[in-house]
């Protein structure tokens, strides 16, 4: 099977509906979630009236991610689409955190069949890391944008003017210089590039190079490449052009820094990209201001937070159809459960 293939056999799920509730299946919609670097941070416990969405701390990226921030915003994105699956399949899935594990747990209860239109975007979401047109968001979309992007401590901030969109392109490229400078970070982002199909789909993971717009190549090639022709000027040139060509860049902040709350940032997260998908929108991260702990609160004030944390920076816009990321096998993120939590 090709890569083109594989992909689009990861994204169809098996049929979901009242009359077959089976639990691998919302596990198999979770896993087509948001991850940061396509880490797939993720574990899943299967109950007979529950499922745990549990953090993979092997998964862990220290040097971009040295607090687990995006880490535990993964694991919202994930239980996100789960919730949503299940309301599909008549389910309603009560979710709380559960500071033992550091995890989710999710308790089902019956209720009517709901199939909605971010149920339908789950396959088709995708991080599009691409230049888009540019053309202004209706006031019906920015609204469903809006709506989707609040939750419990979490809201959202659309901009859609241009001054400030260039100087969001601003900070990004601070924190390019300051990544860039990073050896420990430039060595993880190039353990979780994979430069080819074959790559790819043996680990089923991490950023591969077509899905960022990059030809696929050799390993040795791309290394070389790397080291060569990845400077923090390109790639700011890079930023600058993908931020000015989206409608809007949209800011998720919450008002406490903890696990909870970055959890809930990324289901908030979730459901702003899927409905971006559902409106016929792209999404791509441009989290560099919130990754680089010392620019992060430079950035909240520029954005006017007051003390609220800036967890998720996404340019939204119209652009072409990318190639889909892989998924690690269903069978690989379930751990052994038992019959009651």
């Amino acid at each position: 099977m090709d890569y083109a293939a594989k992909a689009d056999a990861i994204r169809r799920p098996g049929p979901i509906n009242e009359a077959s509730r089976d639990y691998r299946t919302l596990v198999h919609y979770a896993t087509l979630a948001a991850s940061s670097h396509n880490t797939q941070p993720w574990l899943f416990r299967l109950y007979e009236s529950a499922i745990e969405i549990l953090p993979d701390l092997e998964r862990r990226c220290p040097a971009v991610d040295p607090d687990d921030h995006h880490l535990y915003a993964s694991l919202g994105c994930a239980a996100e689409n789960l919730l949503i699956a299940a309301r599909a399949a008549g389910l309603e899935g009560h979710c709380t955190y559960d500071p033992k594990t550091s995890g989710l747990h999710i308790r089902f209860g019956a209720a009517a069949p709901k199939r909605s239109a971010l149920f339908d975007a789950i396959a088709e979401r995708q991080c599009s890391r691409s230049e888009y047109d540019g053309s202004r968001l209706t006031e019906d979309e920015l609204h469903k944008l809006e709506a989707a992007g609040q939750g419990d401590g979490v809201s959202i901030l659309l901009i859609t003017d241009r001054r400030r969109m260039n100087e969001v392109a601003e900070y990004v490229a601070r924190g390019n210089s300051l990544q860039f400078d990073d050896e420990a970070w430039a060595r993880e982002l190039k353990s979780w590039i994979r430069f080819n199909a074959g790559e790819a789909a043996d680990t089923g993971d991490g950023l591969y190079g077509p899905v960022m717009g990059s030809p696929a190549v050799p390993r040795w090639l791309g290394r070389l490449a790397m080291r060569f022709g990845f400077s923090a000027a390109k790639q700011n040139a890079k930023d600058r052009q993908h931020i000015l060509s989206a409608s809007a860049v949209a800011v998720i902040h919450s008002e406490s820094n903890d696990k909870p709350h970055w959890i809930e940032a990324g289901r908030c997260y979730q459901r702003v990209a899927l409905q971006a998908t559902a409106l016929g929108l792209k999404t791509a991260f441009i989290n560099q201001p919130v990754e680089v702990a010392e620019l992060r609160p430079d950035f909240a004030r520029f954005l006017e937070l007051g003390d609220r944390r800036p967890d998720l920076v996404v340019r939204i816009g119209r652009g072409p159809e990318m190639p889909g990321s892989l998924r690690r096998p269903v069978d690989d993120v379930i751990v052994q459960g038992s019959k009651s939590p």
